[in-house]
């Protein structure tokens, strides 16, 4: 086994039973009391064996049988667990005198899959630590077909927080991260499944593909070329043709603050001069209302809103730490972190049922820095997360379904890479999650990122051009990636390290071009072309047994010609990743 800080979390924890953000409620759970109660006869519970005469608490419960390890709150008297079964029933408490419930923890880890509850940060989910547990908690994340082990498995019950805190220190992380279990490890484990056939995919010929077309970028649209769009009474003219050139060329520094409350739908395309005037004075108004009600509470309301607290804990840490080496955000005393601070605390104002999530404050700051507005650049934000919320609900559904995409999309652009992937254990293209889930904001420096956001911003030329994006990255290094002969680690340890040294000019080129490829095929599959918006996506079905990856399936309708330059679809999503630091440690990190 690798070091146990390798497989089990990373995010803040100083002591062993230092508070976490508290939600305010338990669960499913009643109040437990540490004070030890009277023996008395009971029913011994369901996979708990009667205890024997070394004590008269003393049990015994196959690992298999857990459903749940409930962790005491910090500051009572003793530490306990209290072990919960598939039945329902609860077994006696085990408690720690002097500490150890950590330690027991990450042992149990080795053979199970410990993921902590978004609702709760002291209630540890249980999965069995195999394949076939794993095909049955893909009801919490229908992303992989195979056990990975360690990182992967991690991955699985939790991306974000093994996105936001393992992926920013890989090098150090991928030691051993992904070994085997050894055999043996545990009797509870069944034998591993005899080989099947991989899950999610129809047996078809290859999809046969035409060269690929020769792309330019264009230069990226100035003041000068705005202007031209401006008719009577300051209504935009040839709105479409000019999303093409902005898709095609990118926005002039000079022009992206008033461009980018065009694209965000801060402003409508069709409105006039005046009637802007008017949407931000209303706008205003909207703002500071919100903004209030935040305000006027005092320091012993919030005290008694651990909800509100716990957005402002996280707003503050996150935001501490953000774009710091831009000079907008430099200094501990910068303007610009008390703005960043401000326009987040508002938006949980906006946005009840989502609040805040770790990665949000790093899709504002460059829109704010662009902006430099507190109200322009809020609702901007807004219309940011309008295209990329679902990457930050507890659901995952968004994230499951765009990498499921992407998938599906390189099997046919690329089917050696796949099977190269596969065979390296990494076909569930984990190393791809943070790329979109803050729209490669990580991955390129930030002049490049204003470039590729407004591009995407577009909607041009389909609703999932970040996607293409991903596949035009993966392209770029697929010789690199099989050449070298790189295992699991060796993959993860790579893509991370592309971080800063990928030209974006160069990524859209070829993201365009995989895009005219692809919608040259006549015989493209057709869920490939609902991905790429040629067609309308089929209508949902009742829930359906998995999601992920989506199965390559024959033409079922003749090709739709690819869509005209004024049609504008809204890009999908994503979200960003906060490096942890290297002293702070949580025993099972949550979301």
């Amino acid at each position: 086994q690798g070091d146990p800080k390798q497989v089990l979390g990373s995010d803040s924890c100083t002591s062993e039973e230092e508070p976490t953000f508290d939600p305010g409620y338990e669960p499913d759970w009643a109040v437990i009391s540490t004070v030890r109660p009277r023996a008395r006869r009971s029913e011994p519970t369901r996979g708990a064996e009667p205890s024997s005469p070394r004590g008269s608490w003393a049990f015994s419960v196959s690992l298999g049988e857990l459903k749940s390890i409930r962790r005491s709150k910090p500051g009572l008297s003793w530490a306990y667990l209290v072990l919960v079964t598939q039945a329902g029933g609860s077994l006696p408490a085990l408690h720690f005198h002097r500490g150890g419930t950590r330690a027991l923890l990450r042992v149990l880890s080795r053979y199970l899959l410990l993921a902590s509850s978004p609702q709760d940060s002291r209630l540890y989910l249980v999965f069995p630590h195999d394949s076939s547990a794993l095909s049955s908690s893909f009801h919490q994340l229908q992303l992989f077909d195979q056990d990975s082990s360690n990182v992967v498995s991690r991955f699985l019950q939790d991306p974000y927080s093994t996105t936001f805190g393992g992926f920013s220190r890989v090098t150090n992380f991928f030691r051993g991260a992904l070994q085997p279990h050894p055999e043996g490890a545990s009797p509870d484990l069944p034998p591993p499944p005899e080989d099947e056939p991989e899950p999610g995919f129809e047996v078809i010929s290859c999809v046969e593909l035409g060269p690929r077309p020769a792309v330019e970028r264009a230069p990226p649209v100035t003041e000068e070329d705005w202007s031209r769009h401006v008719g009577p009474e300051g209504r935009l003219q040839q709105v479409p043709a000019l999303k093409a050139r902005i898709f095609s060329g990118g926005l002039s520094p000079g022009l992206r603050r008033e461009a980018w409350k065009f694209l965000l739908g801060y402003l409508s395309w069709e409105g006039s001069a005046e009637e802007h005037k008017a949407h931000v004075r209303k706008k205003t108004d909207e703002y500071f209302r919100m903004k209030l009600q935040w305000k006027s509470v005092s320091p012993e309301q919030e005290r008694r809103n651990s909800l509100l607290h716990g957005y402002r804990s996280l707003i503050e840490r996150d935001v501490s730490r953000t774009d710091r080496t831009n000079k907008f955000y430099e200094g501990p005393q910068n303007p610009g972190l008390g703005l960043l601070s401000d326009i987040l605390l508002t938006y949980c104002m906006y946005h009840f049922d989502l609040g805040y999530v770790q990665g949000m404050s790093d899709l504002l700051s460059p829109i704010l820095y662009v902006i430099q507005n507190e109200v322009d650049a809020f609702w901007c934000f807004c219309g940011f997360m309008e295209l990329v919320h679902g990457n930050f609900e507890e659901s995952q559904e968004t994230m499951k379904r765009q990498l499921g995409q992407l998938l599906l999309l390189l099997r046919v652009l690329d089917p050696p890479l796949c099977d190269f992937l596969d065979s390296q254990d990494s076909g569930s293209l984990c190393f791809c999650f943070r790329w979109l889930l803050i729209w490669f904001k990580r991955e390129f420096p930030f002049p490049d990122v204003l470039r590729l956001w407004e591009v995407l911003w577009t909607g041009l030329p389909g609703p999932n051009l970040h996607l293409l994006v991903a596949c035009a990255i993966l392209d770029m290094e697929r010789d690199t990636l099989m050449l070298s002969g790189f295992g699991s680690n060796e993959i993860l340890k790579h893509i991370n390290e592309l971080t800063m040294k990928l030209s974006v000019e160069d990524v859209l080129t070829r993201a365009e071009a995989l895009y005219r490829q692809l919608t040259a095929c006549p015989e493209l599959p057709h869920n490939v072309q609902e991905v790429l918006g040629l067609v309308p996506p089929a209508e949902p079905c009742s829930p359906s047994p998995s999601v992920s990856p989506l199965p390559l399936s024959p033409t079922r309708a003749p090709p739709a010609p690819p869509p005209p330059a004024d049609t504008a679809a809204q890009p999908d999503s994503s979200l960003e990743i906060l490096p942890e630091e290297e002293e702070e440690e949580e025993v099972f990190p949550s979301r």
